[in-house]
């Protein structure tokens, strides 16, 4: 046994010695309670090393002992995963009230998988067969609503040479691999250091959208599956709620939700609500596809630190299974936060506002971690990982350094904005400040962010996707931002002289963008109907309100007053169909009568 002692505490973070052949990244158990923490910098004698500490070091002492255990933080990765909730470093929140009580104790040291529970393996291989790093051997049903896959862990390659169907626990051998002359035992479970990404045979192209049902989203601001997407907002914007709707209404099969050093209240929520959601596709607990990850903001902040790298190491496993996986992260700000202490506390040089000067490699490590990938092992699969972080900028300042780093990392932009959401527009996502790089935007007087000018050759081929499902959809979604950008020059002017002395074509762009913003553009997270919007339905919602603004404006031109217009019974109707049961027929029927009372005009006008 390999033993240390404490020279120097500050907080979480500890110098120690008596230990020269310690490496980065091993995990170490300080003081009589084998408090776990992680060798995080060794000097250059090699004779003290740093720690920081995952649990709180209150009452720890100089002189107290460290034991080296030899190993790396790692993930436990097998079935159990699903359906649970666990702190930063992966321990489960369940098991660690049955030993500590509702107050968490220090010192606990509990698996991330249950060693009991037992789980009927079915083996999809034969003996004799020959297997590689990331073959599919057998299958465990989970849940319902997944199939869990059994795979030959990384650097493990043989010939197999028993392998039996049966229930078995995660620490039993459910079959052995001949590899180099020696028989390996291969369990229902493996290990993987969470801050090492898991390899992959190949990165794909991200060509495929993930579907979220939310209109602003999915028309506008795509993000394809294996995306990075970034939610910056203030206080009270609807991050949370955002991230909620999108675990519960996106594509992705498997969800991953971090709450990293979020308001206890808030976190407290999330473990209330999500075990009452219903996944809308199955009709049964969402929970049976989530893993959640609750590290609330009183925690240390170096287990806050490590659950993001957790999270991405489990959403990875996922992946590799063949499955598109969404990881919502509540906030990477706060992770930052954490790295911005631990930095002092090691007396690193701080840059901007007081981060380390590493903080963009940090943020790009983790946003590098998404993809669409063919992965490892047969049969040949595919899966993505889609990473979305929410960012909470001090006072909504978008020009603080985890925004602007973030923006250098992710595709999408999906900015939240305050005066949206305290006029109860929600998701409060700005038309105007917001992009993606997934999507491509031809866009006449509109303002973007400068790095939508080096858009990658696989960028337009979300849109691509759009015009293949829907006709004429780009033609449409360029001319709804154009009228939206330029309503908004219309509306600086009218505060000034009024609306009333604007000219009726103008004023026509006024009401199609009212027509954007509260029929289209808004969406009811809570209502039966309107939370979810799929693609037909938001193509054709789109369709309906700039073929009536092409027609009106032609109308206009010929001299037809905007009251005219504006006085159509259909006019309220067009905001309220979105909320409509049997949307598509609603949608058609209506976008008939509307083309019907406009050609009325018409010949009421002899046009």
């Amino acid at each position: 046994m390999r033993k240390g002692e404490i020279e120097r505490i500050a907080g979480s973070v500890m110098s120690v010695s008596g230990i020269k052949d310690i490496s980065i990244g091993e995990v170490v158990e300080v003081g009589e309670e084998g408090l776990i923490g992680e060798a995080i910098r060794i000097d250059e004698s090699g004779k003290i090393f740093t720690v920081q500490v995952y649990e709180t070091t209150s009452g720890i002492k100089p002189g107290e002992k460290v034991v080296a255990t030899g190993r790396r933080l790692v993930a436990e990765l097998g079935p159990g995963l699903l359906n649970s909730v666990f702190d930063g470093i992966g321990r489960p929140l369940e098991e660690l009230i049955r030993l500590g009580g509702p107050l968490i104790g220090r010192g606990i040291k509990v698996n991330t998988l249950p060693r009991k529970a037992e789980w009927l393996f079915k083996p999809i291989v034969k003996p004799g067969t020959v297997v590689g790093e990331g073959d599919i051997i057998g299958e465990v049903d989970e849940s319902p609503a997944i199939k869990h896959k059994i795979m030959v862990p990384i650097g493990v390659k043989g010939k197999v040479v028993a392998i039996e169907e049966g229930k078995f626990n995660v620490d039993e051998d459910i079959a052995k691999v001949r590899s180099d002359g020696e028989e390996v035992g291969l369990k229902m479970f493996q290990e993987w250091p969470v801050r090492v990404p898991r390899p992959s045979y190949v990165r794909l192209p991200l060509t495929m959208p993930l579907i979220t049902g939310q209109r602003v989203i999915d028309t506008f601001f795509p993000v394809s599956k294996g995306g990075a997407a970034c939610i910056p907002g203030g206080f009270g914007t609807g991050k949370t709620v955002m991230l909620h709707q999108l675990a519960k209404w996106s594509e992705a099969k498997v969800v991953v939700y971090i709450g990293c050093g979020e308001r206890g209240n808030e976190m407290c929520e999330v473990l209330t609500d999500f075990p009452e959601l219903k996944d809308p596709r199955t009709g049964r607990p969402l929970m049976e596809r989530t893993i959640l990850i609750a590290n609330t903001s009183n925690m240390p902040v170096s287990a806050r630190e490590a659950s993001i790298y957790m999270g991405v190491t489990m959403g990875e496993y996922y992946r590799d299974m063949g499955y598109d996986v969404g990881l919502m992260a509540d906030s990477t700000s706060r992770w930052a936060e954490a790295l911005r202490e631990i930095s002092g506390r090691l007396e690193e040089m701080p840059v901007e506002q007081g981060y380390p000067a590493y903080l963009p490699d940090r943020v790009a490590e983790f946003y590098e971690r998404a993809g669409r990938v063919k992965v490892l092992g047969r049969p040949e699969r595919e899966g993505s990982l889609s990473l979305i972080g929410a960012v909470s900028p001090p006072g909504g300042d978008f020009n603080e350094p985890v925004t602007i780093h973030t923006l250098k990392f992710t595709g999408v932009f999906w900015a939240l904005d305050a005066e949206l959401a305290y006029s109860r527009h929600f998701p409060a996502i700005h038309w105007l400040k917001s992009y993606s790089l997934y999507s491509r935007i031809v866009s006449t007087g509109l303002s973007l962010a400068p790095s939508m000018e080096s858009i990658s050759q696989y960028s337009h081929k979300l849109i691509d996707w759009w015009r293949e499902t829907f006709e004429g959809f780009p033609e449409y979604r360029t001319e709804a931002l154009e009228l939206l950008s330029s309503a908004a020059e219309i509306e600086s002017i009218a505060r000034i002289i009024g609306e009333s002395a604007l000219p009726d074509d103008q004023r026509l762009i006024l009401l199609t963008s009212e027509l954007l913003k509260e029929g289209f553009l808004r969406q009811a997270a809570y209502h039966e109907v309107d939370a979810f919007c799929e693609p037909e339905k938001q193509a054709l919602m789109l369709r309906m309100i700039i073929d009536f603004y092409k027609k009106a404006h032609m109308l206009i031109l010929n001299r037809v007053p905007i009251e005219r217009i504006r006085e159509l019974p259909q006019i309220s109707r067009m905001i309220r169909v979105k909320e409509q049961e049997k949307g598509i027929v609603v949608i058609e029927g209506l976008m008939d009568e509307v083309m019907g009372q406009l050609d009325k005009i018409a010949l009421e006008y002899k046009i």
